[in-house]
């Protein structure tokens, strides 16, 4: 049986305001499994970065409580490492400092040597063996990425949050990072939660997907497993005859339902219990199958 592991528990998120404020969300409720990468779907204003930054202990939910690991959020911690949009790095420290910084932050009573040593394994994963000396100034915007991708795992958080951290990059170097960060996370059995408006990289990446309406009072309108195996790669992603069932039920959401979802609320739906749903492809003869024909 999968064990819970990350539990959101009726948080809720309002700003006041002279005509009554605003909600953006209020008794949200959902769960992850230790090991599991979960991405979180939904257009602007419905609360996906105030969720994060709950989790992180940035901010704190005016109702509800974010659980880790058995313990209640109460703030930041090591064990829940954050890659934001922007890489943040120290732009006076070179690539091994940046990563250093962190370990050390993590292990103050490690040698030097042994901090770097640490630092260095971390390097390596994201690819950036031979560029330990150079400085922030010195890399492209993906290395500076994967700078920040190694520092955020070197400390081998419980939990790795990302908010969008590959939007500002072009196609290629953001599917070489979204390859990366994916092995990684299945190599280390990762707990990963991300933000995304990209439906190829949630169905790329994660193994469920949690749909949220539009704000403000907006709320999970369901879980989404994805269908695809584990192991799945992404020269073979559009052929498996599940990726376009799970594809346009994404799409469908976002595009419509996420807005009427509110005031036409399935029956049965429960808050606390937000329907966990896996699309397959009922046709037995997809646009997948047909290419595995062709070729």
């Amino acid at each position: 049986m999968a064990e819970k592991f990350i539990s959101i528990e009726g948080i809720a998120r309002r700003y006041p305001g002279p005509d009554g404020g605003t909600t953006i969300f209020e008794d949200l409720w959902f769960s992850m499994n230790r090991g599991e990468f979960s991405c979180i779907i939904g257009h602007s204003g419905c609360g996906k970065t105030t969720v994060l930054n709950v989790l992180s202990g940035l901010e704190a939910p005016d109702g509800g409580v974010a659980v880790v690991d058995g313990r209640a959020i109460e703030g930041p911690s090591l064990d829940r490492a954050v890659i934001f949009q922007s890489h943040a790095l120290l732009p006076w420290r070179t690539v091994l400092g940046n990563v250093a910084y962190a370990v050390s932050s993590k292990w103050r009573n490690w040698s030097r040597d042994k901090i770097e040593a640490h630092a260095r394994q971390f390097i390596e994963k994201v690819g950036l063996k031979g560029s330990e000396h150079k400085r922030p100034a010195e890399l492209s915007g993906g290395m500076k990425q994967r700078v920040g991708i190694a520092r955020a795992l070197s400390i081998e958080p419980k939990i790795l949050l990302m908010d969008e951290p590959f939007s500002a990059l072009d196609a290629l170097t953001r599917g070489a990072l979204q390859d990366e960060v994916r092995r990684i996370c299945l190599d280390t059995g990762q707990t990963a939660f991300m933000i995304t408006h990209d439906v190829d990289e949630a169905i790329f990446l994660a193994d469920r997907i949690v749909l949220m309406t539009n704000g403000p009072q907006a709320m999970v309108a369901e879980i989404v497993e994805n269908p695809l195996p584990r192991d799945r790669r992404r020269i073979d992603l559009h052929r498996h005859r599940d990726y376009y069932a799970i594809r346009n039920h994404l799409l469908d959401f976002l595009v419509s339902r996420s807005k009427t979802f509110k005031d036409e609320l399935p029956r049965g739906y429960d808050k606390k219990h937000p329907p966990v749903v896996r699309p397959v492809d009922s046709n037995p003869e997809t646009p997948g199958d047909q290419d595995r024909k062709v070729a």
